[in-house]
């Protein structure tokens, strides 16, 4: 074998030998289960059907894709899209589509920028759902304006115990 050789070789070992760069560890993510999901979203319907609203609720994941959609009865077909757009936002911004409507209030926010991108919409009744101080996901009511929130946080409280 050449110096050439045996030095590219010694080169290539240590190389492989090198130690990981500092927070090369791997990244661990909670998952927000069908069952977690699918309770979220009856409890939010049911908590506003109670209050005489009809209302749609949508349950997306980490990465905004919908886990769980559904209409209820007699709710405006415009919810299930205004409720998904919701649980979007509020995964996204990792805060309630309330608190991020008020973002729009300075003139100077970027908030007026980010509300031009699809999916994001700056209505109440989105917010996001933490396994601890994870956000895992985001849940969206539409179809009782001024009360969608507290219908979602109903929901929200049925499942509380599982999101430790």
């Amino acid at each position: 074998m050449s110096l050439v050789h045996r030095l590219g070789f010694a080169a290539l070992i240590c190389t492989l030998a090198a130690p990981a760069p500092a927070g090369a560890a791997l990244i661990m993510h909670k998952y927000l289960s069908l069952d977690i999901a699918k309770s979220i979203v009856e409890g939010s319907i049911a908590a506003c059907t109670a209050k005489g609203y009809a209302t749609s609720g949508v349950v997306v994941d980490a990465d905004g894709e919908t886990l769980v959609a559904m209409h209820g009865d007699g709710a405006p077909v415009y919810t299930m899209e205004n409720a998904r757009r919701k649980a979007y936002t509020a995964m996204t911004f990792k805060q309630t589509t309330a608190e991020y409507a008020k973002k729009l209030l300075d003139p100077n926010s970027t908030a007026h920028q980010q509300v031009t991108l699809p999916n994001v919409i700056a209505i109440p009744g989105g917010v996001p759902i933490k396994a601890g101080n994870d956000v895992i996901g985001g849940v969206g009511l539409s179809g009782s304006p001024g009360v969608d929130e507290d219908c979602v946080n109903g929901g929200l409280d049925k499942v509380k115990d599982q999101l430790q």
